[in-house]
């Protein structure tokens, strides 16, 4: 990948290379900096380059060949590319992104994720040839009708798990479905599970991140995902209690849970986390088999790997080759790979990341947010292992990485557990990124409030975050809110308390 984005100039290189690590809200916001320091700054080099051909060898015959440059980048790239400048496409040069869209038209290899996002940009660009073309196909607009038959009424909640909780009950043999109505009693009793009490738009949301940048196999690793639930309880039971108490398998026994070609690849992935030097290319096909794994195969290939002694150093290199993969991880796996490679060391820590740490979760939050959500996130709160370093790792996840409705799953963790300093000062940045509260959530968290006052009667982080809520939250406070406010600001001994009590005077509750 190297070779390829030396092709680009110095600010066009960083561009390209923010949206190939980074994904699009990062490259957005680098082209945005980039466009205020120079208000001429447009995309055109970057697209010439992008069409210019390449010389490469072929896949198929071996023989050396030239292809535009964009061929040869993976299928998640070309996605990103394409929702980037559709963000963009108003203020781009029309015939520049027009010269791309028809380079990708000759690609053989056709992604069917890519060709939407083409058409797509060709509507966009005001192009009369698609103008009436349709993104449906005839079996997606034939699925779509059967979802909606399926949730007919909208007040409902939870559709989406009821509609694939049927689907799994059709499929799994009797002695599964017994575990999988198990796994559903015990997720309703548990509030802020990830995966099954988020509202319906959150759950959704969840199937997006899923199948985000793929084709139809992408689309079927979704489904398969969730009727592979019954083999990942392990996982989910290990992550929602003593995130740190594993049980892999012993290495003696991995005959039995592991193919040969990928027992042939453990070898391998460990020499090159042990070497320490940059991965190319070649490394990508050997990363491939984390895919073909179920969670329980993937707790011994990371036990074999001994991932959580994993040198800081190798982190970045490792991670980068996780992401190349054309086809992303399925949530369960990523979920395994960011609990066994980062919960320990950034459990650990006492002092501020390094910054191979530092980049290594954020380059696999900004492409697997709920997996990070889960299984790095959500431990630390739940553990009350949320130190100052901890927080402030957690905090800039929040503001660089994380969507709205991700940062409200974090929010909502905090509601679950005891209040500690690292923890205000994550409830505190969130709130200061105004975050959509609910009126039932805001109502639970004044409640919480109300309950954790009496400990920080003399702690500023508590105050400065109560001073948040009155300023930025004033719409959400209702008549039995501002009385519950006004108590806990009585407890407050800080300097801060007349400034508490004038900004509640000044809400305005009808």
């Amino acid at each position: 990948m190297k070779e390829l984005l030396q092709c680009f100039g110095g600010r066009s290189r960083f561009l390209v290379q923010t949206l190939l690590t980074g994904g699009i809200n990062r490259a957005h916001k680098v082209f945005l900096k980039q466009r205020s320091a120079d208000p001429h700054c447009t995309l055109s080099d970057v697209l010439q380059t992008l069409c210019q051909d390449q010389e490469c060898v072929d896949e198929h015959t071996h023989i050396l060949t030239t292809k535009p440059l964009v061929f040869l980048f993976p299928a998640v790239f070309k996605h990103d590319l394409l929702c980037f400048l559709h963000l963009l496409h108003p203020g781009l040069p029309r015939e520049s992104v027009l010269s791309l869209l028809r380079c990708l038209a000759q690609d053989a290899e056709k992604n069917p994720w890519v060709c939407a996002l083409t058409c797509q940009l060709y509507k966009d660009l005001g192009d009369e040839g698609f103008r009436e073309d349709t993104l449906l196909t005839p079996e997606c607009v034939l699925s779509l009708k059967d979802l909606c038959d399926r949730f007919k009424d909208f007040r409902e909640k939870r559709g989406w798990d009821l509609c694939l909780n049927e689907r799994r009950s059709d499929e799994l043999p009797g002695d599964c479905q017994i575990d999988v109505g198990l796994k559903k009693r015990k997720s309703e009793i548990t509030e802020v599970h990830m995966d099954s009490d988020a509202d319906e738009p959150e759950s959704k949301r969840r199937k997006i991140d899923l199948a985000s940048h793929g084709g139809p196999e992408d689309r079927k690793v979704v489904v398969g995902q969730e009727e592979s639930d019954v083999k990942t309880m392990q996982l989910d039971k290990e992550l929602e209690g003593d995130s740190s108490a594993t049980s892999p398998v012993p290495e003696k026994d991995c005959g039995n849970v592991l193919p040969d070609h990928i027992k042939a690849a453990v070898p391998l992935i460990k020499e090159l986390l042990d070497s320490g030097t940059e991965w190319d290319e070649s490394c990508v096909p050997t990363i491939k088999v984390l895919n073909e794994c179920d969670a329980n195969q993937l707790e011994v290939i990371c036990a074999m790997l001994c991932l959580p002694e994993t040198s800081e150093q190798s982190l970045p290199h490792f991670c980068s080759s996780v992401l190349a993969l054309s086809q992303d991880l399925s949530h369960s796996t990523a979920s395994v790979i960011i609990k066994n490679l980062l919960l320990g060391k950034v459990r650990s820590l006492n002092e501020p990341p390094s910054r191979c740490l530092v980049t290594a979760i954020t380059s696999l939050c900004t492409r697997y947010p709920r997996p990070t959500c889960q299984a790095l996130i959500e431990p630390l709160i739940k553990e009350g292992q949320t130190g100052s370093a901890q927080a402030e790792l957690i905090c800039r996840l929040a503001k660089d990485c994380l969507e709205p409705y991700h940062r409200l799953l974090v929010f909502q963790m905090t509601l679950m557990v005891s209040w500690n300093e690292g923890v205000l000062s994550v409830i505190h940045d969130l709130l200061d990124l105004k975050i959509e509260l609910s009126e039932e959530i805001f109502s639970q968290f004044t409640n919480k409030l109300s309950s954790q006052t009496p400990h920080f009667t003399k702690s500023m982080k508590f105050a400065k975050m109560m001073l948040t809520v009155l300023t930025k939250f004033q719409s959400h406070v209702t008549a039995a809110c501002q009385h519950t406010l006004s108590c806990c600001i009585s407890f407050n001994e800080t300097f801060l308390k007349k400034s508490l009590q004038a900004a509640l005077k000044r809400i305005n509750v009808n």
